[in-house]
């Protein structure tokens, strides 16, 4: 584990996770073609089971919580839940998971959230109304009262707050002078704040909104201002490449990962790492299928989740 661990406790220390994520070179044509040099960026490869910004985002806040139960937030299909809920379970701390969507309640649970519960997360359903007003401190406080979570340490949706931010600031310092631009998927935003004040002088962080609504620049900021008192490092935003939204996979998108994992032999998350990989960052454009031509000399490393969630 890094230097930024030595305060973690000691059962998330025993889970050994590998710090370090090693960086893999790939070669693509049509990445060379346009004179950029591709490097994924393995936090896959941090544990088995909290995997990606996960592990970094979730460790400081499981130590925060020191053994208390937790609760947090999000969809049906969220990566942070399910993370959260095998935490749980790999710590033996309780879990509560309030989920968007008062209405799923009465149907069968997706695989995503089966497997929540298969982990002891115990779910509650709520009105989308309610939780679009979840940061509001009544609403927060009826919400944990109605899903008896009122002792438990709450994580915000996505796991986005200081401490996951100060978590992911060891992203960037990872890959300090190993490449020009760091681009990383982004749903609420906490990675990109992260990462972007860890990298050197001269480094950029590019975040993809998996999102509509071009509402993270202003959640960016908010967390920076939150962790670091001021912003950090040099970071922008293309709100492009959401396909439609979270979880939307168009013929398009599928064909791009479909293919990239023919010729990398590595599995790619449609939801949110196919999208990072569509764009160009040499030249702000969407990268075809299977070809194309140009460019500059651009080192760009992408931090990666890669695999299929079952």
């Amino acid at each position: 584990m890094t230097s930024t661990d030595d305060d973690e406790a000691p059962r998330l220390r025993a889970l050994r996770p590998r710090l370090p994520s090693p960086v893999q070179e790939l070669v693509d044509g049509r990445f060379e073609r346009r004179g950029v040099r591709l490097l994924l960026k393995r936090d896959d490869l941090i544990h088995p089971e909290l995997i990606g910004n996960k592990w970094r985002k979730l460790a400081p806040n499981l130590a925060a919580a020191d053994g208390r139960a937790v609760v947090t937030f999000g969809g049906a299909y969220s990566n942070h839940l399910r993370a959260t809920a095998a935490a749980g379970r790999l710590l033996g701390i309780p879990t509560v998971g309030v989920v968007r969507g008062e209405e799923l309640a009465g149907r069968p649970l997706n695989p995503s959230l089966a497997r929540c519960t298969g982990d002891g997360m115990r779910l509650h359903f709520v009105d989308r109304a309610a939780y679009r007003r979840k940061s509001e401190p009544p609403t927060l406080d009826a919400i944990l009262r109605a899903a008896d979570a009122e002792e438990a340490y709450v994580v915000p949706e996505g796991g986005s707050n200081a401490a996951a931010v100060r978590g992911c600031q060891a992203l960037g310092a990872e890959l300090r002078d190993r490449a020009d631009v760091v681009a990383v998927a982004c749903g609420t935003g906490g990675t990109l704040a992260g990462l972007a004040a860890g990298l050197a002088p001269g480094q950029r962080a590019l975040g993809i909104p998996v999102l509509k609504g071009g509402f993270l620049t202003a959640d960016v900021r908010t967390l920076q201002q939150q962790a670091f008192g001021g912003p950090r490092g040099t970071w922008d935003l293309d709100d492009r490449f959401h396909f439609g939204g979270y979880a939307r996979v168009p013929e398009e998108l599928d064909a791009f990962a479909t293919d990239f994992e023919h010729r990398h032999g590595l599995p790619v998350e449609r939801m949110c790492q196919a999208a990072v990989r569509t764009r160009d960052p040499g030249r702000r454009r969407r990268l075809p299928p299977r070809d194309d031509s140009g460019g500059r000399d651009h080192r760009t490393s992408f931090p990666v989740m890669p695999g299929k969630l079952p």
